[in-house]
């Protein structure tokens, strides 16, 4: 891997976001490089995972669990999770709306 890329990826996964996620569960736990850990945040699942202990409502849409590098399910799952910040919208109500 170039040395620039993983230095952008060792500073992400430094990022205040990812310790947040760290908070959650194993991710990042036990002996994962960091190009695993960027593919775990990267496809969606554990993403999805939070959400559902934050918002636990039940919702239509299926989550792809298994992968396998398609380029397809990744965004798919993603577009699930954003689809899902209405929760934030609607039940938080954000101080940052106005």
């Amino acid at each position: 891997m170039d040395v620039m890329v993983s230095k952008l990826l060792e500073l992400f996964l430094q990022s205040p976001l990812v310790s947040w996620v760290k908070t959650f569960g194993q991710f990042g736990s036990g002996s994962q490089d960091n190009l695993t850990m960027y593919m775990d945040l990267g496809d969606g699942i554990f993403l999805n995972q939070i959400m559902l202990q934050i918002d636990p409502r039940p919702t239509n849409q299926c989550i792809s669990k298994h992968i396998n590098n398609d380029v397809n399910l990744c965004i798919q799952n993603l577009t699930i999770l954003v689809r899902n910040k209405t929760y934030y919208q609607e039940v938080l109500q954000p101080t940052w709306r106005s």
